[in-house]
């Protein structure tokens, strides 16, 4: 019987798009059975390369690539490794890319970050995720816009910039958000601004602790790139991973921000604490005399002092209130005192 025809997003396949880009740079669209004719074709044209999209949620992905592609084996360990943090490494003649993006849904929760994996060689560029990264979408509605795409490593350096310029933009979003807390603390009004800056500040570091390329791997990677990679690719590379830097900077800024922000708060709240504590020692010291003397006065045994003496009420008060004029006296001037 013969093969039935998978299609994307099938159990058999788990692609979700194919491109092919010739040496110019122009890109088109495969259908599944076309892509796995260009791949067992051996006489492609000159300079042309495909571009394969897969959903690891697939239980066949690996299963379809292991079969239809000679993919590095460090490829295939990388999938299943614990270690996600962003990294580009030269194997068996391919670069290895792990980058960690935001979801398409990113809500500024810790947990809306995903992995998105990597194989650039000279002919193929294979991208793998479990979920839809915001990147990756980026880059898919460029090429089908026109972007021209020359090279697998332009490939790559795109997706490179688009994550970084999702980066700089979750940055401002913060910052802006950052900015209303701060105009409502300088108002007095710290409302709920210091779980929100706690919230901001682990996402940041998280961000930067997935983001941040490894930078023995990118040093290597910079000095001993694959014959295939030209040596303007080389320095595009080494410029989008600049810019990353830069993107790491001012993420590193909005941190610190936030822990000075985080430190005013809390040495507002503080404040206010003490200011309560006071007033409660305050009315505690000044009712201090008349629980006394009300609490001898209300024994009931003999020889209470004034108990027939007619005047005996406005003498106890004038003690209240010398005893209690004297309290507060002592009180107010320790407050005072450097």
């Amino acid at each position: 019987m013969p093969t039935p025809i998978s299609h994307y997003g099938a159990d058999l396949t788990g692609l979700i798009w194919a491109y092919v880009f010739s040496a110019d740079g122009d890109s088109r669209a495969l259908r599944p059975a076309d892509t796995e004719e260009w791949l067992a074709a051996p006489d492609n044209a000159a300079g042309e390369f495909i571009w394969l999209h897969c959903n690891l949620a697939h239980a066949g992905t690996e299963n379809w690539l292991r079969r239809h592609l000679t993919l590095s084996d460090q490829f295939y360990e990388t999938l299943h490794e614990g270690t996600r943090s962003t990294r580009i490494d030269h194997a068996d003649g391919a670069l290895i890319a792990v980058l960690n993006d935001v979801l398409f849904d990113f809500s500024f929760d810790a947990s809306d970050i995903a992995t998105l994996w990597l194989s650039v060689d000279a002919r193929v560029v294979v991208t793998a995720r479990t979920h839809p990264l915001r990147s990756v979408d980026m880059l898919r509605e460029a090429v089908k816009k026109g972007e021209r795409l020359r090279s697998p490593v332009e490939l790559l350096m795109h997706l490179l910039r688009d994550e970084a310029d999702v980066l700089v933009q979750i940055v401002r979003d913060i910052a802006t958000r950052v900015d209303s807390i701060e105009d409502r603390l300088l108002g007095s009004h710290i409302g709920n601004g210091r779980s929100q800056l706690g919230n901001f500040r682990r996402l940041l570091v998280r961000l930067q602790r997935l983001l941040a390329p490894e930078p023995s791997a990118l040093f290597r990677l910079l000095n001993r790139p694959p014959a295939w990679v030209q040596e303007r690719d080389v320095l595009e590379l080494r410029q989008s991973t600049e810019e990353f830097s830069t993107a790491l900077s001012d993420m590193t800024a909005l941190q610190e921000r936030i822990k000075l922000l985080q430190e005013e708060i809390a040495a507002t709240i503080n404040e206010q604490n003490n200011r309560s504590l006071f007033v409660l020692t305050t009315v505690s010291v000044l009712a201090l005399p008349i629980n006394m003397i009300a609490g001898l006065f209300g024994m009931n045994v003999g020889g209470i002092p004034l108990a027939e003496d007619s005047a005996g009420f406005w003498i106890v008060v004038a003690i209240v209130a010398t005893f209690t004029v004297m309290a507060g006296k002592l009180l107010f001037r320790g407050r005072h005192e450097p």
